[in-house]
């Protein structure tokens, strides 16, 4: 990356930290990490907001992660029932609370290829978990993450890990994660999917995807 792009970048990152200084994770999972990683497998393809809702309950009914572990399968289909694809979702719950219990002594892990072999966990959510519960640098390649990068012309792929490639190399590691969630808010707040909000973005004078579309018009 030449310095005018690396300019660019900056400012891209300065202006979001600016617009959204208090970049926080939008799953409420209070302090513990396995409800964080519970928490982000029930987000796949239902909104935050959907599972914030149900986890109050859910986390009231099972207080641990022996609950999860342990639990009546149908049970907790029933429990994170509205969160969609609750079957799969179940399954991967029980299972990877099970192996969290069994060979990691109740805990987290912190590490990459660790986090990788439980069941429902990507480098999405072990990014995520890697970022705001242990503090590394990690990108969380989430739609509004890969749909916004694309637009700013700082990747060019739809492809979860080569977007996270191609961002780890011009965003700063102990800018990285907090420029993630900011994009999430700023993704729903303007840079939306359908209908963005092109006249209102604060980022549009340097916004290629905006500069084509006004060509085009």
């Amino acid at each position: 990356m030449n310095t005018k792009e690396q300019s660019r970048t900056n400012t891209i990152i300065s202006r979001l930290k600016e617009k959204y200084p208090l970049a926080d994770c939008t799953l409420e999972y209070e302090t513990e990490p396995y409800k964080l990683l519970i928490m982000a497998r029930l987000s796949a393809q239902c909104t935050d907001a959907r599972v914030n809702i149900v986890a109050k309950d859910l986390f009231e009914e099972f207080k641990s992660i022996e609950n999860f572990a342990n639990c009546d399968l149908e049970k907790l289909e029933k429990a994170i029932f509205s969160c969609g694809l609750y079957k799969t979702k179940a399954r991967n719950i029980k299972d990877m609370c099970a192996m969290l219990v069994n060979e990691y002594n109740s805990q987290v892990p912190e590490n990459m290829s660790d986090l990788l072999k439980l069941p429902g966990i990507g480098r999405k959510i072990a990014n995520l978990i890697r970022g705001d519960v242990f503090g590394k640098p990690a990108i969380v390649t989430d739609t509004h993450c890969i749909r916004i990068s694309n637009r700013l012309d700082l990747a060019d792929s739809v492809n979860p890990q080569v977007v996270e490639k191609q961002l780890v190399e011009i965003i700063p590691p102990e800018e990285s994660n907090d420029f993630c969630h900011r994009l999430v808010f700023f993704g729903r707040d303007i840079c939306k999917s359908q209908n963005p909000k092109c006249g209102e973005c604060f980022l549009r004078d340097i916004c290629k995807f905006e500069n084509v579309n006004n060509r085009e018009k």
